[in-house]
């Protein structure tokens, strides 16, 4: 029972799924949550791929691939997305630390908030698109389950550097360095088991970008807010289609 109440804790944190009154979680099942997160992903990443095959049979490529994204976003709520465009905003001002927390805390998006989403959104559908089955259909469970893993990464590997806490600090306080070795284990195991060598080195490829964005960040501002998680999440989804469009190239039939 308890493991149930942290499962929907994830749930409800990670997606727009709405739970019955009964089955809302409290908070100390939210904090407990973590080992639940890539199983969200998966969740996600199942629908996901479940939905372009069925659209891939009816609309152009193109097409299928801005939906199947669509649905991606759409799934948290936009979530992770608001946390780039504050990050973006803040690393891109040039800005000292504490000036760059400062401009993070902010609600209001700025240019650079913009223009990071753009990008990222446009370049999905571009990976996404430059790819055909089979490859699409794992590449698109791999993508949000590495950016839910790329969250325990950053919360057992970073310290939280607000003071004044926040909704992020919650997990914090109950991360441990255990979260991330499960995360990465899930993750190239997942990798392995859906796209063979191909879905291993993809895979394999979001872990290091996952780790490599939490080196920056530390060196950067000294550990995560929960924008940088946000942000961390949608940077390193875009690992696996990167490492697939490399590795299998071209748009099939």
């Amino acid at each position: 029972m308890v493991r149930m109440k942290r499962f929907l804790a994830a749930i409800q944190f990670l997606t727009i799924l709405p739970l019955p009154a009964a089955l809302d979680p409290d908070g100390r099942a939210l904090g407990h949550s973590l080992p639940f997160f890539p199983l969200v992903g998966l969740a996600i990443g199942a629908v996901a791929a479940l939905a372009d095959w069925a659209l891939w049979h009816i609309l152009p490529l193109g097409v299928t691939s801005v939906l199947s994204v669509i649905l991606l976003i759409a799934a948290s709520g936009a979530l992770h997305l608001d946390g780039l465009a504050d990050t973006a905003d803040g690393l891109f001002s040039a800005r000292p630390r504490e000036r760059v927390l400062e401009i993070m805390r902010d609600s209001r998006t700025g240019p650079m908030g913009v223009a990071a989403i753009v990008a990222v959104i446009t370049l999905k559908i571009a990976l996404l698109s430059s790819l055909a089955a089979p490859g699409r259909w794992w590449v698109l469970v791999l993508t949000p389950v590495a950016g839910r893993c790329a969250l325990l990464i950053h919360l057992a590997l970073l310290p939280y550097v607000r003071p004044e806490g926040g909704l992020a600090d919650l997990f914090h306080q109950n991360r441990s360095q255990g979260h991330a070795l499960w995360a990465l284990l899930f993750l190239l195991a997942l990798g392995s088991l859906a796209g063979g060598f191909p879905g291993f080195l993809a895979a394999a490829v979001a872990a290091l970008a996952a780790l490599l964005l939490a080196a920056y960040l530390q060196r950067r501002l000294g550990g995560l807010t929960g924008d940088t998680l946000g942000a961390a999440c949608e940077l390193t989804e875009l690992a696996p289609a990167l490492a697939a469009a490399a590795l299998l190239g071209g748009v099939g039939p």
